[in-house]
């Protein structure tokens, strides 16, 4: 079997890529859907992949590998991959996770992810009320993450949140020191949410990046009593191409309470120094920016080895980037916890893709399904009236 070639589209707001070969089998792959930009990067590696035979996935991916970096580059990477696991576990009538070792769970737990509701204001009630939501979601989350600081908009509507400068465009612009108001207001907001959450629903933060380490030290310390999953991405995160292994580690040994980066990271070695330090308790890669599934599965056994625990980034995944996490949960190790829930944006990809099940999620789990590759493909029949101009010829 041989690749004929690489296809890239963005189908709503997702960009979609898909690698046909000679034999007749096809594999897809998705990225983060801000990344709807990424088209010229995918097609960049089509000069490698012609010719290949895609079920010896890890020498195609040996000529592509290095030539990326940390997000957004990685994710171009990381969709080849996922759609070559997919060719493979097709060609060999096996699902994606019998080729990264076999499943070790029927079902993968996931909490809300891309399950939120806008909020008016940042203040303890509206966050209360949103996580009141929260708790009655049909999904029945055990434990739910909320955006505060500087991953929300709370940084602009507090007046006196911060001392520094407030800065616009995106991703996550703002950084500098809290004010006493500031941290008062992220230690009111949190007990407001535990107060509706109780120990039923457990909580969880996505924090930055932005803060300095005193702050970040300081307002762990006076979380402790809440009992949180994880703090996450406090000094560094989204979007910024370092680690900062050293200085997570202060902010761990500082505090019982538990803390998690990684989803910008692309490849397990910008994982080592975190890992190998324990610089934190908690790693989130996501499989779109890492370097693809495999990639992951790898990351999650030496974070075991080390004590640290698994979360997988998947907010905005979009639904064949939630086929192939739930695939490569069903083999990670006992330290995964759960990853975050993508759903589909715009509704109508629940038209366009077969494959999942209904409901997607019950009790906080998927049950993880048997077929070959991702299992989770495109129907072209629906799908192409959401084509951009320009990507008309992407299912032929």
């Amino acid at each position: 079997m041989k690749i004929t070639d690489l296809k890239c589209a963005v189908i709503g707001q997702n960009p979609v890529i898909r690698i046909t070969t000679d034999a007749g089998i096809d594999g897809y792959g998705q990225a983060e859907n801000p990344k709807t930009y990424l088209k010229p990067h995918v097609l960049f590696y089509k000069q490698y992949l012609i010719g290949e035979d895609p079920t010896n996935v890890e020498r195609v991916m040996l000529k592509i590998r290095r030539m990326a970096s940390f997000k957004p580059w990685g994710a171009a990477v990381s969709a080849i991959e996922m759609a070559l696991l997919d060719i493979s576990g097709k060609a060999a009538g096996l699902p994606v996770y019998k080729l990264l070792g076999g499943k070790v769970r029927d079902q993968v737990r996931v909490y809300n992810g891309g399950v939120r509701w806008p909020m008016k204001a940042n203040n303890p009630e509206d966050y209360a009320a949103d996580v009141a939501k929260m708790k009655e979601a049909k999904e029945g989350f055990s434990f739910v993450k909320m955006g505060i600081s500087f991953h929300s908009a709370m940084v602009a509507n507090v007046p006196g949140f911060f001392y520094g400068e407030l800065q616009g465009g995106a991703p996550h612009a703002n950084r500098g020191p809290l004010t006493e108001k500031g941290m008062k207001h992220i230690i009111a907001c949190v007990e407001a949410m535990k107060n509706v959450l109780g120990d039923e629903v457990g909580l969880a933060l996505d924090c930055g990046p932005g803060w300095l380490l005193p702050d970040a030290i300081r307002v762990a310390r006076a979380l402790e009593p809440y009992n949180l999953l994880w703090m996450e991405d406090l000094l560094t995160g989204d979007y910024m191409p370092y680690t900062l292994a050293k200085t997570y580690r202060d902010l761990t040994t500082s505090t019982s309470t538990p803390i998690h980066t990684g989803e910008q990271i692309y490849l397990r070695q910008n994982f080592m120094e975190l890992i190998e330090t324990q610089a934190v308790r908690v790693v989130g890669p996501d499989p779109e920016d890492v370097g693809g599934l495999a990639e992951l599965k790898w990351i999650a056994e030496y974070a075991d080895l080390h004590g640290i625990l698994m979360a997988p980034h998947g907010i905005f995944d979009g639904l064949i980037g939630l086929a192939g996490l739930v695939q490569v949960c069903a083999a990670l190790p006992s330290n995964y916890i759960a990853f975050e829930y993508p759903i589909a944006r715009p509704e109508w990809w629940y038209d366009i893709v077969e494959g999942l099940p209904d409901p997607i999620v019950k009790n906080s789990l998927i049950e993880v399904w048997d077929r070959p590759g991702l299992g989770v493909t495109l129907i072209p029949a629906k799908a192409k009236k959401y084509l951009a101009p320009g990507d008309e010829n992407f299912f032929d």
